[in-house]
């Protein structure tokens, strides 16, 4: 059965029904879950943000790894943030945490909109002359070519009115439809508004932060202590493949591959949680040395026996005792052999 949702076609079949229901299935066990994880929820928040902020800006052209991105905010010092990369970090990273603590307060309409790619793109001073403001000039997207060439990808909505009035017209029908599930109103407005591309830049990052948005408005909490970005950035082929194959049929489209795609997301990212989780319940059964190797570990990713025993001080046979038993716990892992072996976190 094809329903029009917005200005889209949506097949309503049992494959989509299926997808909501595992969905929500954990959603509605996560009060539970948040009660008895309590202080490894704060540590997987943490680390979920600077995954996100390292991601969402890779994906739009980006250098700066994980590790980098969290020595930059843990030594935020904005008359130093000269490098366009480190602005888009710290803009993303702002914008990311307001959502994270302000959402119920966070209105879904044009200034609402404004705001956020305002914060965004904050200490981008390549973009000050548009920050929080619709395009002025056509934003298509492009790609560049093995030559250097530039080839349209797809074409994005008309600068002036007709992105204002597409603009309203997703507000307009987001607010007031009360009949499609909450899920597919994020997954569907996520894919307009970066259709439209309103803004003249940061359209993609702020496709991926109004989704987060939306989901917490929803109620569906657990978003925060994972990261949808990592997901979208680990298929990134992919994801760029379902938007292009669903916005060549624009108008009136028909939207169930992306859908899919958003939906199939959101699964992975419910099982990479629950992973982290049963992770750190493991984690609370080491001991005190073993605690340290692991902690010294995650934040030394391919680091060496011998530099965990110079760092910690614990003589080299017990750390080298202790390396399998982490392995076995599914705590880390280990790679290469001989003299060049070395350990990451899981």
């Amino acid at each position: 059965m094809e329903n029009l949702v917005h200005t889209f076609r949506l097949k309503i079949d049992w494959t989509l029904i299926s997808l909501i229901s595992q969905i929500d299935r954990f959603d509605a066990s996560w009060t539970s879950i948040e009660k008895r994880e309590g202080q490894s929820l704060k540590q997987l928040k943490s680390i979920a943000t600077v995954r996100s902020v390292g991601a969402s800006t890779r994906i739009e052209g980006s250098k700066m790894s994980d590790e980098e991105v969290e020595v930059l905010l843990k030594n935020i010092d904005i008359t130093k943030i000269e490098d366009r990369d480190s602005q888009e970090v710290v803009g993303y990273f702002e914008t990311l945490d307001l959502i994270s603590e302000s959402y119920e307060e966070i209105r879904i309409n044009e200034n609402g909109l404004k705001g956020l790619h305002n914060i965004l793109m904050k200490y981008s001073k390549k973009d000050s002359w548009h920050k929080g403001d619709y395009k002025k000039h056509s934003n298509a997207v492009e790609a560049t070519m093995p030559d250097g060439s530039k080839q349209i990808i797809f074409q994005t909505t008309e600068a002036g009115y007709p992105t204002q009035d597409a603009i309203l017209q997703l507000l307009d029908w987001y607010n007031n439809d009360n009949q499609t599930h909450p899920l597919v109103k994020c997954a569907l407005f996520a894919y307009d508004f970066v259709s439209i591309h309103p803004f003249q830049d940061g359209n993609g990052r702020l496709s991926r932060l109004i989704s987060t948005l939306l989901m917490l408005k929803n109620g569906y909490k657990w978003i925060q202590y994972v990261s949808f970005e990592h997901e979208i950035e680990s298929r990134k082929t992919e994801y760029y493949r379902v938007l292009r194959a669903c916005q060549s049929q624009r108008p009136n489209e028909e939207i169930g591959e992306w859908i899919n795609f958003f939906f199939d997301a959101l699964i992975n990212i419910q099982g990479q949680l629950m992973k982290k989780l049963e992770t750190k319940g493991v984690e609370t059964q080491l001991s005190p040395k073993e605690k340290s190797i692991l902690t010294f570990i995650s934040n030394n990713a391919g680091c060496k026996s011998g530099d965990i025993a110079k760092r910690l001080g614990i003589p080299s046979p017990t750390i080298k005792r202790i390396l399998p038993d982490l392995i076995g716990k599914n705590l880390i892992d280990k790679y290469g052999i001989g003299p060049g072996t070395n350990y990451s976190i899981k």
